[in-house]
């Protein structure tokens, strides 16, 4: 089946997830906290109930494929085709009532991203792209999504989560592609991977991302024309240091700036 045949299934799972989570979103809704006396790392019901549908239905649909998720864990990881899920990627921002989270739906094949999808459900808003090609559609109708042309990092707009996402070496690496570019913003999550591919911003910088977190935002950057890459150039299926660019000349530089 191709990623194309996916796109429909892909979508019910996206107005299932999206209809268990908004009734919490903005709510007096308690988040109970993962970290183990680490950074702050808060989970909610939303999550769980989210997670909770789409694998009900993927094992419905689907029941050989593998499922990859942050609430709970892993099934099958050996498949052909393993999705890979994070129902609410940016629950900083949830918890916070700030409409930059997303659910994360991405599909793998032999261990490869072939489709994802981005769903913000209250903006109504869904990203999605299988590496070749990528779209968006809205309250305002649908269209493809094209990364825009950069290719001087001097001329760039930066984003990433946070500044305290890297330390030590990693930290000064981040900080020598910060002080070249035009702009910096912190704080989008998986809505700056989509501002990328929408030609909106340049490239995005983490670190410290699991599989979930960026699997299903691989095939829209991909496809809208960009490029996504671990560090030092490599796969970002397994997640770890990522930078992803709209412009693969600025990519260049972006990873030559990192390694010093």
């Amino acid at each position: 089946m191709s990623a194309v045949d996916f796109a429909s299934f892909v979508d019910e799972l996206a107005s299932r997830s999206g209809a268990a989570i908004l009734p919490f979103f903005r709510t007096a809704i308690a988040s109970a906290d993962k970290s183990r006396g680490g950074v702050f790392d808060p989970v909610t019901e939303a999550d769980r109930a989210a997670e909770t549908v789409m694998r009900r239905l993927i094992a419905q649909t689907f029941p050989g494929h593998g499922i990859v998720g942050e609430e709970f864990g892993n099934e099958r990881e050996d498949s052909e085709f393993v999705w890979v899920l994070d129902p609410i990627d940016g629950t900083r921002a949830f918890i916070s009532g700030v409409p930059t989270w997303g659910t994360l739906i991405g599909l793998t094949r032999n261990g490869t991203p072939c489709y994802g999808m981005m769903h913000q459900p209250f903006t109504r808003e869904r990203f999605s792209g299988d590496g070749e090609a990528a779209r968006w559609i809205g309250p305002s109708g649908e269209r493809p999504l094209r990364t825009r042309a950069c290719a001087r990092l001097e001329d760039a707009t930066l984003s990433s989560t946070s500044p305290r996402l890297f330390a030590g070496a990693e930290r000064e690496a981040f900080e020598r592609v910060e002080n070249s570019v035009r702009l910096t913003r912190f704080g989008y999550d998986c809505y700056a991977y989509c501002m990328v591919a929408a030609g909106q911003m340049d490239v995005v910088i983490e670190s410290g991302l699991k599989p979930y977190d960026i699997v299903a935002l691989v095939p829209i950057v991909e496809g809208a024309g960009g490029i996504v890459t671990s560090w030092d150039g490599g796969s970002p299926a397994s997640g770890g240091a990522v930078v992803a660019s709209g412009d693969p000349r600025l990519h260049e530089q972006v990873l030559a700036r990192l390694k010093g």
